[in-house]
């Protein structure tokens, strides 16, 4: 194996540096996927906190971000990127009345979703 190896990068150098750098490309992404994976697959419908961003909310409750932004009377062209315990701050409004505004912006984006699906 030590000779293979030291015969391939003898005679073909750059082939051994490109199969090198894509198997290390291909083994990264692979780590990345499964660790999103993971991730995601335990983070469904979890309980709404004044750190996650609008965004981060939609996601975990598969809702597409564009219509709970719409329903919380958010322009869904423009990210909200702020987390909500800033966004209730800002807007003077207590976070548990934020909290309960964008579960029912929830609840109003999933009829939205589903009267949309044929």
């Amino acid at each position: 194996m030590k000779n293979l190896v030291r015969q391939l990068w003898q005679n073909n150098r750059l082939l051994l540096i490109a199969f090198t750098v894509a198997a290390a490309l291909t083994l990264f992404f692979a780590i990345r996927t499964a660790a999103f994976f993971i991730y995601w697959s335990n983070h469904q419908n979890v309980e709404i906190e004044g750190w996650m961003t609008i965004g981060y909310v939609a996601h975990s409750y598969r809702v597409p971000p564009p219509e709970l932004q719409k329903a919380m009377g958010y322009d869904p062209r423009q990210p909200e990127r702020r987390p909500l315990g800033r966004i209730a701050r800002d807007t003077g409004e207590p976070l548990p009345m934020l909290i309960a505004r964008v579960e029912a912006a929830i609840e109003t984006a999933r009829q939205v979703t589903q009267d949309r699906r044929p």
